[in-house]
């Protein structure tokens, strides 16, 4: 089946979205730091089942098609995206549908299932987290100048944006998420965590080098029931990387 690409009017912005298969189970692809549907979910789009599922895979607002506007970070930024994701979906004619989110969409998709637990019939996260350490914070830094990074995951993100908006709303992210860390706690979203009644499949690289295990595990630790996968040899984007297995875990966990 052919993957549709739309834009529809979302709490005053437009946002983009990918859609593909005809299966009676919703699913949306939720992105990582200044990722869209294209960038960060090739394979899911391409490959996942689409007898089974309906897959969406949208562009939060300021990032991939979704501009304008351009992106910015206040401290409610990812609230802000979750009442997105979810009133898409809802604006979509999805009664109910499943959450899978990357890293940012990660943190995104925890918000939703936490406070829209109607809607939201399963949740699988990867490379996300809870909470800011000074740690984290020093991951951050170091990815903060985009001419450092592998000219491979560069490549598509400097096509999507020009250089000049992907070098300074990665600055811009960096110092938006490293505010989390000036709490005590650094807390984005933990309080929220017991709040989540779905079943909730987390899946971690354990060679990610941006979210240290420890996120995965705190996250497994207070979502009651929730299953953890390990992942020997994954790293941040191990849906990329092991699409073939990510899927199936995924597809195995939704069914």
């Amino acid at each position: 089946t052919s993957i549709t690409s739309a834009k529809i009017q979302v709490n005053g912005v437009h946002l983009h979205y990918q859609q593909t298969g005809e299966g009676s189970h919703a699913v949306l692809l939720l992105p990582g730091m200044l990722g869209c549907g294209q960038t960060d979910f090739g394979p899911q789009l391409k490959s996942m089942n689409k007898q089974l599922f309906t897959i969406v895979a949208w562009d939060p607002r300021g990032y991939g098609q979704s501009i304008p506007p351009s992106r910015d970070f206040p401290p409610d930024f990812f609230e802000r995206d979750a009442k997105d994701a979810v009133d898409l979906m809802q604006a979509l004619k999805f009664k109910k549908f499943s959450l899978l989110g990357w890293s940012d969409g990660g943190i995104t998709a925890l918000i939703a299932a936490a406070k829209y637990p109607t809607l939201i019939h399963k949740l699988v996260v990867w490379g996300a987290n809870a909470s800011v350490t000074q740690e984290d914070v020093r991951i951050y830094n170091g990815i903060r100048d985009v001419s450092k990074w592998s000219e491979k995951v560069k490549k598509p993100l400097e096509e999507m944006y020009g250089h000049k908006y992907f070098a300074k709303t990665c600055e811009a992210w960096v110092d938006g998420i490293s505010r989390f860390a000036e709490k005590s706690d650094g807390n984005i979203c933990q309080q929220l965590l017991p709040d989540i009644k779905c079943p909730t499949f987390i899946i971690h690289g354990e060679k990610d080098p941006l979210v240290p295990q420890a996120h995965a595990e705190y996250i497994h630790k207070h979502i009651k029931g929730s299953r953890l996968l390990l992942m020997p040899e994954g790293k941040h984007n191990l849906h990329l990387r092991f699409a073939e297995d990510f899927n199936r875990q995924v597809e195995d966990f939704l069914h």
